[in-house]
């Protein structure tokens, strides 16, 4: 069975957008990165895990002032002592971002230690992304 799609909506301020007038790539990153720890972070403690490699973060349209953006993240992958969260972006229902970001489970050390979680992918979605997530953990 898998885990959970946790959703988080931000509304594109004036202070979020480049010089283009879209919205900037750096917040983009930082709330892309924090709607996959919420995933994460959601399946163990919170203080456990750090991000270690944003896996691609493609955009597919402009995103623009006054818009809501819908992050959903989702794990998709896990290892020992890894978590991989697939995060897809939306504006209007249209995809607008997708990438992949892994985390790291620690002790309060930052020594990489066992979470226990698993997953076994079941539905065709479920297998065909934790395909994707190893080939990017490959790269």
């Amino acid at each position: 069975m898998g885990f959970p799609i946790y959703t988080s909506v931000r509304l594109v301020k004036g202070e979020d957008l480049n010089h283009h007038g879209t919205l900037y790539a750096g917040r983009t990153a930082e709330w892309f990165v924090e709607s996959g720890f919420i995933a994460a972070a959601s399946e163990t403690k919170p203080e456990n895990i750090v991000c270690l490699k944003i896996h691609g973060m493609t955009f597919t349209r402009p995103i623009r002032k006054g818009e809501l953006v819908s992050f959903k993240s989702r794990i998709v992958k896990v290892g020992k002592t890894k978590i991989m969260s697939l995060i897809e972006v939306f504006v209007h229902d249209k995809l607008a971002v997708r990438g992949f970001i892994s985390f790291v489970h620690v002790d309060l050390d930052g020594v990489p230690v066992p979470h226990g979680l698993e997953l076994e992918p079941e539905t065709d979605e479920e297998k065909a992304l934790y395909v994707e997530a190893t080939k990017l953990e490959e790269e």
